[in-house]
């Protein structure tokens, strides 16, 4: 990562493939999942998706970083952001729900079915880690309520350009619910310690396909299986920012988004 900043809309180098090559996604009209067990590299992922959109001055961020510390780099880039406390963390949510509507209302003025990058809209990036903190809570109206809205991003954001990147170090099924996890199209598991956590994240028989991320050696950090656009997971290798790299690129990003001119929003 040796640009001095990015573009959301272009595809976005997350790792090298078995077969050498670049591995990219592209996000808008796409979220993103991802897990793995603790050590397996999943922060390391994320960040590079983080990094990339922290350095696009076009692009909102919004962090809902359920343990304090994995988003604190970025804060200073952010346009809103919530803790621990779940109640933040909705608040936030609501505040998106609310754009997503804007936007859907002027799309049908407009007679446009989504957002494209022509139209000089800021894309919205929600990162939130970690997943489990929120869907987990002991408060289950809050819990719920957090769940739905989740939901609802996930499945009517991508249209309105609203990108939800969510990261879980406990891949089960009541921290990753199917009616949640089957709304990502884009999902990448890091090393996992069952076949069943594999199939959490990627998607219900791919571990028995032979596309398990319990079969990746635990010394492997940083492999993993991504599905994204060649609808079979690939395995990778993912690079590797290290926080001196990280905190470069956090000052870089705050200094275009200091100076960045506004885009219009609807």
């Amino acid at each position: 990562m040796g640009a001095d900043r990015a573009c959301l809309w272009q595809p976005i180098p997350v790792g090298v493939g078995e077969d050498g090559q670049a591995v990219t996604v592209q996000l808008p009209e796409r979220n993103l999942l991802l897990g793995g067990e603790p050590g397996a590299g999943k922060s390391v992922a994320l960040s590079l998706l983080v990094a990339t959109a922290a350095l696009d001055p076009d692009c909102n961020l919004w962090l809902l970083d359920g343990k304090l510390v994995e988003l604190a780099a970025w804060s200073r880039c952010a346009e809103g952001s919530a803790g621990v406390k779940i109640s933040e963390a909705i608040e936030v949510l609501l505040n998106l729900q609310e754009e997503m509507d804007r936007r859907y209302a002027q799309l049908l003025q407009s007679g446009k079915r989504k957002v494209v990058q022509d139209d000089r809209l800021s894309l919205q990036v929600v990162v939130i880690d970690e997943l489990a903190h929120y869907l987990t809570t002991s408060d289950r109206k809050e819990r719920t309520r957090f769940a739905d809205l989740l939901r609802d991003l996930v499945s009517r954001g991508r249209a309105a350009g609203i990108i939800v990147l969510a990261a879980t170090q406990k891949p089960s099924a009541d921290v990753v619910p199917t009616s949640i996890r089957d709304l990502f199209g884009f999902r990448w598991a890091m090393r996992c310690s069952t076949p069943q956590a594999s199939d959490t994240i990627l998607g219900s028989g791919w571990a028995s396909a032979g596309y398990s991320a319990a079969s990746i050696d635990p010394a492997s950090r940083g492999v993993g299986y991504l599905l994204h656009e060649r609808g079979i997971p690939q395995r990778l290798r993912s690079y590797y920012l290290d926080d001196s790299t990280l905190a470069s690129i956090s000052a870089r990003a705050e200094v275009l988004r200091g100076h960045r001119p506004r885009l219009r929003e609807m």
